[in-house]
């Protein structure tokens, strides 16, 4: 791969970023990345944080919603002993349990020291209602009391977009409508998942506005008993599986899906209520 300059604007996801990145230090030259607009900024420190971990040399700005890297060529991986997180996105279905039912869990592993920008999904949990304990390597989520309505958002997560159907989720539990805005690119994962939320919401009773870059969830006075498709994407099941801690007759459609990051979800889910 020769030096080049590559500039890319407001990409569908961080992914297409973080592999030119990561392919970066093995061309013949120096290699100079620019990325303009909206993007998931967070995903793209945690890979320039683990090449650096792997012995890369990488010079990363920020200037507005500009990102710029130069990554110096030729360079080469080195080996090492490398620890690795456990995956923040997939815990926080279970730090959002005790916020629809009560009660208290703690993750350990990730924490303050956390690469990962999805630890910040305690901090929205902290604004809904929920007692937050942070230490480096452990979060601890306590719920509100029984019987206390979540507190609405209005909420931007583009930088947290694996978040978004949580969020949404949490939101049939809350006192007012909670907005998520800022995240089109959910429209291009597994599925497009704004249309898939605004439907399976809809099922459980909720009224849902559906924006071009978000979604504004109206909670029902009771979440309606509703089989829940998935659409083949391992976060509608996980996500889902939050509503039916909290109300009767919700059902996963193709649970199987979680396979792809989390093959034993449901049997670990079922723990919290044994």
């Amino acid at each position: 791969m020769r030096s080049a300059s590559i500039a890319l604007d407001s990409p569908p996801s961080s992914q297409y970023v973080s592999a030119i990145l990561m392919a970066a230090p093995y061309a013949k030259g120096d290699m100079f990345i620019e990325v303009k607009g909206t993007i998931s900024a967070p995903y793209l420190s945690m890979t320039v944080k683990t090449m650096e971990a792997f012995g890369v040399s990488i010079i990363a700005r920020r200037e507005g919603t500009t990102l710029r890297y130069v990554v110096p060529a030729p360079q080469r991986y080195v080996g090492c002993n490398f620890a690795i997180e456990p995956d923040a996105s997939n815990a926080s279905y279970f730090l959002a349990a005790p916020a629809v039912t009560g009660g208290r869990i703690t993750v350990e592993g990730i924490g303050t020291d956390s690469i990962q920008g999805d630890v910040r999904f305690v901090d929205l949990l902290e604004r809904m209602g929920c007692t937050i304990e942070r230490a480096a390597d452990a979060l601890t989520v306590e719920g509100p009391p029984a019987g206390t309505k979540l507190k609405a958002l209005d909420v931007g997560l583009n930088a947290m977009p694996d978040m978004v159907q949580t969020v949404a989720v949490l939101a049939l539990f809350a006192d007012g409508p909670t907005r998520v805005s800022n995240v089109a690119n959910l429209r291009l994962k597994e599925t497009d998942r704004l249309g898939a939320l605004a439907h399976e919401l809809t099922a459980l009773g909720a009224r849902v506005e559906e924006q071009s870059e978000g979604l504004t969830i109206h909670p029902p006075d009771r979440i309606e008993p509703a089989a829940i498709n998935t659409y083949d994407d391992h976060r509608m099941a996980m996500s889902f599986a939050l509503a039916g801690l909290g109300a009767d007759g919700v059902v996963i459609n193709d649970p199987e899906c979680v396979g792809k990051t989390f093959p034993d979800f449901f049997e670990r889910w079922s723990r919290l209520t044994t």
